[in-house]
């Protein structure tokens, strides 16, 4: 016989359990399936019409690559995060109020920003400021740009990370012996990246019609959609020829290098591959996509080729990102010292041999 005190337990568990299934409905939203979410956490971020309008002009105009949307659109938030927090230049709604920004404000910023990042990452938020109120002031929506005065910290002078002639040779090489599909394709984009050169979300982005074999020559979209061609190394070719056999049929508009279900290769899987086979060649130093790019302008450089015609391969627009870009080895500057320098070793020799 069922007492009056479970009759009130059973009661109370009713409430209970739909009280917490009400919540479920109320609160997430239906996946279909899915791992639920709470509807108050997936409201997308709201950004300020004047930043997608930026961007809209940015991608259709400028013809910058999504990738750079992304920066510019990061920075632009954090920017408008920092006036909020610090309750600055904002309408009486909350938003950001571009007009109230001056030079003041952007120095607190700078501030702000040199606690935790480096001179490079605020370099590049100082120029998409100036880029956005450049354009603010051309659309006639802000009467001045407060960042235009504004200067950059002076950015730090790094060397690229490159690999000598063996190490580079040995990566390149380290898929080689293996016939499979994907350690042909891997080879063929070693091989591709330090032959010719280009970015990884060049390589990436690359279809079939863009590669012709007969030539020794590749068409890549580089920055600001520019096209150029880039050299494709004998090896290189040959790589190529054996992982394209490898694949059989293509059409003209299918992307050059796929994963194991037919989709387009992405730079991060790019990355990961090479950091697989700089482990298997034995070097143990943080290597990425970029390094071979790096190598491949260094040791065209060391070889004695011009730096315009370095520059022209690269698709670097100014020359002055193509020397940050290459670096002449010690080795190298000495090599040029001994010729050049009449007080040098090299000198010294020949006045010794002129002697005797």
């Amino acid at each position: 016989m069922v007492t009056a005190r479970e009759i009130m337990l059973l009661i109370n568990l009713s409430i209970v359990l739909y009280v917490l299934f009400d919540y479920i409905l109320m609160g997430y939203a239906g996946s279909g399936g899915q791992e639920l979410e709470p509807m108050q956490n997936a409201q997308p971020r709201q950004t300020h019409p004047w930043i997608r309008q930026f961007m809209s002009y940015l991608a259709a105009e400028k013809n910058a690559s999504p990738h750079t949307c992304r920066n510019y659109q990061r920075d632009l938030e954090q920017f408008e995060s920092f006036l909020k927090k610090s309750n600055t230049c904002l309408t009486p709604s909350g938003e950001m109020d571009v007009g109230k920004v001056d030079r003041l404000v952007l120095r607190r910023y700078l501030s702000f920003l040199h606690k935790k990042n480096k001179k490079s990452s605020i370099a590049r938020k100082v120029s998409t400021l100036r880029s956005f109120f450049k354009y603010l002031v051309r659309e006639q929506l802000a009467s001045t740009n407060p960042a235009k005065s504004i200067s950059s910290p002076k950015r730090e002078k790094i060397l690229p990370t490159t690999l000598t002639v063996d190490e580079a040779f040995r990566l390149v090489e380290s898929p080689a012996g293996e016939h499979d599909q994907p350690s042909l394709r891997d080879q063929a984009i070693l091989e591709l990246l330090y032959s010719s050169g280009i970015r990884v979300s060049e390589l990436v982005g690359l279809n079939l019609k863009q590669l012709d074999l007969d030539l020794g020559i590749v068409r890549v979209m580089g920055k600001r959609k520019k096209e150029r061609i880039a050299p494709v190394g004998s090896k290189a070719m040959e790589s190529l020829r054996a992982y394209l056999k490898e694949r059989g049929d293509m059409e003209e508009e299918e992307p050059l290098f796929v994963n194991r279900r037919g989709g387009r290769l992405t730079s991060r899987s790019v990355g990961r591959l090479v950091k697989k086979y700089t482990k298997r060649a034995g070097i143990f130093r943080n290597i990425s996509p970029h390094t071979l790019r790096h190598t491949f302008a260094t040791h065209l450089l060391d070889s004695g080729a011009d730096i315009r015609e370095i520059q022209e391969m690269l698709g670097h627009a100014s020359l002055s990102t193509t020397q940050r870009y290459t670096h002449l080895t010690l080795g190298k500057l000495m090599e040029v010292y001994d010729k050049a320098h009449p007080r040098s070793f090299g000198a010294a020799a020949y006045d010794k041999e002129k002697k005797e």
